[in-house]
């Protein structure tokens, strides 16, 4: 006996948009909180430095086209770290107008910390939803769209 599916229902775009602009909002303000309270850090800071530490040596731009930014805010958010002693900018061998960057060891030793905070609120704040069986399709698909995002570059900052 073939089994009778039901028609798909149509995908509400501005009601997803909506859903995972305020999904991602709460989440980062969220983390924000927790890692300054425990790390004296922001989470845009966290996500450089652990950039950094997965892609030692990157160069401003690199990080810019990673976070789909501006160069500027990459730089000053650089700055940032920079002052804190928690990365450095070397003379870039192959272009002498950019820096290459890389974590100190204080740099190194502060993500790894933010690191598991991170990964302990984020399962925290998510396990109710994606701890269901639908939990890892919802994973899946938000990586599928955004390696469509990135391979056709839409989003990139302009300028």
């Amino acid at each position: 006996m073939a089994s009778k599916s039901s028609p798909a229902r149509p995908i509400d775009f501005p009601g997803f948009f909506a859903d995972l602009v305020r999904c991602e909002t709460r989440l980062y303000n969220a983390l924000n909180d927790r890692l300054r309270e425990r790390h004296g850090i922001a989470t845009s800071q966290f996500e450089f430095l652990r950039s950094l530490r997965e892609h030692p040596g990157s160069r401003v731009a690199d990080l810019a086209t990673e976070f789909a930014i501006g160069i500027g805010a990459a730089s000053k958010g650089i700055d940032r770290l920079e002052k804190q002693a928690w990365v450095i900018r070397r003379t870039n061998p192959a272009d002498r107008r950019s820096s290459l960057l890389d974590l100190t060891d204080d740099g190194l030793r502060l993500v790894e910390a933010a690191e598991a905070t991170f990964t302990e609120t984020l399962a925290e704040l998510t396990s109710d939803a994606l701890g269901g069986p639908s939990g890892p399709a919802a994973v899946q698909m938000l990586s599928e769209l955004r390696s469509v995002l990135e391979r056709d570059q839409i989003g990139l900052p302009t300028g």
